[in-house]
């Protein structure tokens, strides 16, 4: 069997003035916005985001990984980290707490799969372990998006999701997990409607799928 091989226009890096624009567009529909160099920078900006001691859940990215801000947070001591927690328990007899844990912590941090410029933000879950905090079940959402991530609209995310994303995500699960991924959830947020909840820092490099 061969691996697809994702489109390449969705790796590359956009340019400074459609990442100012999709900014823009966030910025109007209710999100936080700040457009960072790096991933460093990025690692950084979610210490301070991010008070001590909050319950934070990280959802699954590559992101996060490759930005050590998943280590960040999970493995510091600084933080109350809900995935650790979750990975000690039991999926069968403990399976209520774990849904009420990550659906709703202090602090969700995680990426996304596209940035578009008019606004939106879209996500797409296997499990959907993430969604919940992402739409609104967590007090605050952090999402970090690399600069090969903005597309112009909604119909190219959705594209940059099946064409780019899910093949490079299928080979990391069937090399991790022994089965490859699907798109079984997908999540559009349009808008953020609590001011100052929904914080996404736009990285001028590329970063994750």
């Amino acid at each position: 069997m061969t691996t697809p091989i994702p489109a390449t226009r969705f790796a590359d890096p956009a340019s400074a003035e459609h990442l100012e624009r999709a900014a823009g567009e966030l910025a109007a529909h209710g999100f936080t916005v700040e457009i960072l160099d790096d991933a460093a920078a990025a690692r950084a900006r979610v210490k301070d985001l991010i008070p001590e001691g909050a319950r934070v859940f990280t959802g699954a990215s590559e992101t996060l990984r490759l930005s050590g801000i998943e280590a960040d947070i999970n493995t510091s001591g600084r933080y109350d980290a809900v995935k650790p927690r979750v990975l000690a328990m039991d999926r069968a007899s403990e399976r209520d707490e774990i849904r009420r844990l990550t659906s709703t912590p202090d602090v969700i941090v995680g990426s996304v799969h596209a940035v578009t410029e008019t606004g939106s933000l879209v996500v797409a879950s296997g499990s959907g372990s993430q969604l919940p905090g992402y739409a609104g079940g967590a007090a605050r959402a952090i999402w970090i998006a690399g600069a090969q991530k903005v597309v112009s609209d909604l119909p190219a995310a959705l594209r940059r999701v099946e064409d780019h994303c899910l093949p490079l995500e299928s080979a990391r699960a069937q090399a991790v997990y022994g089965w490859p991924s699907a798109v079984n959830r997908l999540l559009v947020l349009n808008a953020e409607p609590s001011p100052g909840r929904g914080t996404v820092l736009l990285l001028r490099e590329a970063i994750g799928f």
